[in-house]
């Protein structure tokens, strides 16, 4: 409590010592507050003014001329207090567009959860799927404990994340981490606001993959000087292999489930390199949720892939190397774009969408229309509204 309010508690009587303990009771019910708010636009602070507590508290008095209980005071507050959070966190949206390159669309991934819906249901799964943007990088005060502010493009909030000291090189003046980078998330776990902290976090995951844009000059160089100087027929079969700093650039084939192997789940991603050739990239036990970050198509970009001899489905060690994610492994990805397909369209469908497109065209000739396209080949229609149909008939 600060000097002006202790004074004006002693000085008030009854009122203002409910005022008191009506600031306590927000307080303790949206959790204690950690006294540090992120670089990033979070949720609205916890612990109400002590000015808009009394306002509030007056009006609810006028409202209730007759009397009204202590219960009804704090109901209202209550209330009063959680729409007025919602309002600041609306205003504090983060203009995200500014930060994303708008010109890679993809489609929006499998799992995919917002961080609005994470505030909303203070629940995070492990199997969801984040497709974020680093709105700030910033040390945790009286620590070394780096954290992220993330925000992405459908959420007017943002959170922050406990970074996993696997990506603390990616950290720096040069580091690949920072303001306006796209990264994907997973196996991610909520520390929420009631066990020790003013808002949610989420805590550290070693599943990160970080978003390159080869139109992008940094992230071109990036892939040059550390992706393309080996290929997997430079691969060496000795044991020494793992002490070579590999990094490899390949496509991603396919994605598909291999059969168990002592009861670890496993994966594998085909991946094919500029000369064609091909190796996997196995995943086992929790590494498995990988995959839901990657897209046939994508190219990948694999620093430091521990090199093993792939073991088959009869349980047995093969002359085959593969890849594997290893404790010093990072992934990168450029993500396929979003596939777009010629229609063509014969002249009686053009002329039929109005005299505008008619007077250009003749008889003769006919037109195309770039439709969207997904990974399948099929037509996109997520964009498209919903079809309507059973109108009634007066309509």
């Amino acid at each position: 409590m600060d000097p002006d309010t202790a004074v004006a508690s002693a000085d008030g009587g009854p009122f203002l010592e409910f005022v008191d303990y009506a600031i306590s009771m927000l307080s303790s019910s949206a959790g204690d507050g950690d006294g540090y708010e992120s670089p990033g636009d979070g949720p609205a602070p916890a612990r109400p003014p002590w000015g808009w507590a009394v306002a509030q508290l007056l009006k609810s008095c006028c409202a209730y001329s007759s009397g009204v209980t202590a219960a009804i005071l704090l109901s209202d507050l209550f209330q009063s207090w959680t729409e007025q959070r919602k309002s600041l966190t609306l205003k504090r949206k983060v203009k995200l567009p500014k930060l994303i390159n708008t010109k890679n669309k993809r489609r929006r991934l499998p799992n995919t959860v917002t961080i609005d819906s994470i505030h909303e249901k203070n629940f995070l799964s492990p199997n969801s799927v984040l497709e974020v943007v680093v709105i700030a990088v910033f040390v945790l005060p009286g620590t070394n404990i780096y954290m992220l502010t993330l925000g992405d493009m459908w959420s007017a909030s943002t959170i922050d994340i406990y970074l996993h000291r696997r990506y603390y090189d990616c950290i720096g003046q040069n580091g690949i981490l920072k303001k306006g980078r796209e990264v994907m998330l997973t196996g991610c776990c909520l520390r929420t606001a009631m066990e020790g902290s003013g808002h949610a976090r989420i805590l550290p995951t070693e599943y990160m993959v970080i978003l390159l844009d080869e139109e992008q000059d940094e992230d071109a160089l990036l892939l040059a000087a550390q992706f393309c100087n080996y290929s997997f027929s430079s691969l060496i079969l000795e044991e020494s292999r793992n002490n070579v700093p590999y990094s490899f650039y390949a496509r991603i084939e396919k994605i598909e489930s291999l059969e168990p192997f002592r009861c670890a789940e496993r994966m594998q991603i085909i991946l094919e390199d500029n000369d064609n050739a091909k190796m996997k990239l196995v995943l086992w036990g929790e590494q498995t949720s990988l995959a839901n970050l990657c897209s046939v198509g994508s190219m990948l970009a694999l620093d430091r892939p521990f090199i093993a001899n792939f073991i088959d489905n009869n349980h047995e060690d093969s002359q085959e190397l593969c890849l594997e994610y290893g404790s010093a492994t990072q992934v990168y990805m450029v993500p396929i774009a979003q596939q777009e397909e010629q229609v063509p369209f014969t002249p009686t469908q053009v002329k039929s969408q109005g005299p505008r497109l008619s007077c250009v065209l003749t008889d003769n000739v006919a037109s195309q229309v770039t439709l969207p396209r997904d990974l399948y080949g099929s037509v996109d229609f997520s964009k498209y509204p919903f079809r309507v149909c059973n109108l009634p008939s007066f309509i």
